[in-house]
Order: C-alpha cells, then structure tokens, then sequence
C-alpha cells in the first residue's frame, strides 16, 4: 500500500462515521466533554425538546423549570388578579398589543386554540400590554376575529420586563404547578397539529 493511500484511509473513515452519526441522530453534547447521546423521541405526556417541531419549531423548552413571576393583570370586567388564579391549569400566557402587526395574524389562531382546548385543563391567557386601554383592545380583538379569547391587560407594560420578553407577541407555557415549561417568541401558528400535541402533553403530565 502506498504512503498516500495510508494518509487518505483515517480521513475516510472520518468521513463515514460522520454521515452515519447524522443519518442516526447522534449529537455531541457540551463543548469537547467527549459524552455522546442519541435523540429520542418524547416520552408519553411529557414535554419534551422532541414535539418542538414544524409549526412549534422555535418553541425552547427549559431544561429546568422555574416558577413564573406573580405578574399582576386585570380583566376586562373584574378586579386585579394574578397567575395564581391559574395554578392547577395549564396556561398559555400570550403577551401582545394592538400595535403589534405580527400579533394581528397570531391572535386568530389563539382564539381557535382556545375554543378547540381551552376548559379546566388548559387556557390561553392573553394579556395586552398596550396602553390605549380595554376599548382599543377589545376592538383590536373583534377586528380580528379573536374574541374567543378573554380580555386581560397590563397597562404598565411589567409583565414584558418579568417575563424577560425581548418582544411581541410572547409565548409562555406554564405547568399546573406555575412552572415555565418553555416559551415561543414571535407568532406561531396556535391552532396546527403541532402546536395542539404539545399543549396535551402539557396537560397529561403528572
């Protein structure tokens, strides 16, 4: 065998172990920790990095879950109240405002989520940030066909700041014990396959 073939035969093999590492779902993890894991897919009620897929893609679930500030929002009849209101429910906290162009193509798909899921398991609290008050966001919810979704605000604009959203509109998924399950910024299709089975997950937890 020549010294040249020698040299080429290493990087071959290189070459092949990589292609196979990728065809079969194995992922380094860490920076040069040497440890080698294989994807799986999710485990049954159990959110999972695995369902963040298709319309859900940008959804980041947290690897530990913390609990959710104690926002304070009031609804559109009634007094101030906080998320403790939810705890034994999953919640899809949804942070927008009426001067949110990407929320105005989000807020339908919501609505259907809620009117489709929403009931004493899970609902969508969407909380408007937006100082024009709840006239102003009532309208902007009618306009767009979103007036499934109960009317909830936070004229102070905290709750961005507290949820550390960077902006609008805001997603957090939050467990029956007000844990951050995990959060999707920017709109996403709600109402898809995707997004439905990763909300029943939520709920079948234990």
């Amino acid at each position: 065998m020549s010294e040249k073939a020698r040299t080429l035969r290493p990087a071959i093999l290189i070459v092949v172990l990589a292609v196979l590492a990728t065809a079969f779902g194995v992922y380094l993890k860490g920076e040069g920790d040497g440890k080698v894991e294989t994807a799986s897919p999710a485990a049954p009620g159990q959110v999972s990095r695995a369902l963040a897929t298709g319309a859900m893609a940008a959804f980041v679930v947290k690897g530990e879950r913390k609990p959710v500030p104690e926002i304070s929002l009031t609804p559109e009849n009634g007094a101030a109240t906080s998320l403790k209101a939810w705890k034994g429910r999953v919640v899809l906290v949804n942070l927008w405002a009426t001067w949110c162009a990407p929320c105005r193509k989000e807020m339908p798909a919501l609505a259907q989520l809620q009117s489709e899921m929403g009931g004493p398991d899970f609902e969508v609290v969407a909380i408007s940030v937006d100082r024009k008050g709840f006239e102003a966001s009532g309208q902007f919810l009618k306009e767009v066909g979103a007036t499934a979704l109960k009317l909830y605000a936070d004229p102070s604009t905290e709750a961005l700041s507290q949820f550390q959203a960077v902006g609008l509109p805001a997603s957090i998924l939050i467990d029956r014990e007000g844990r951050e399950i995990g959060r999707l910024l920017g709109p996403a299709e709600w109402n898809s396959p995707e997004a439905k089975a990763l909300i029943k997950a939520a709920i079948q937890e234990e």
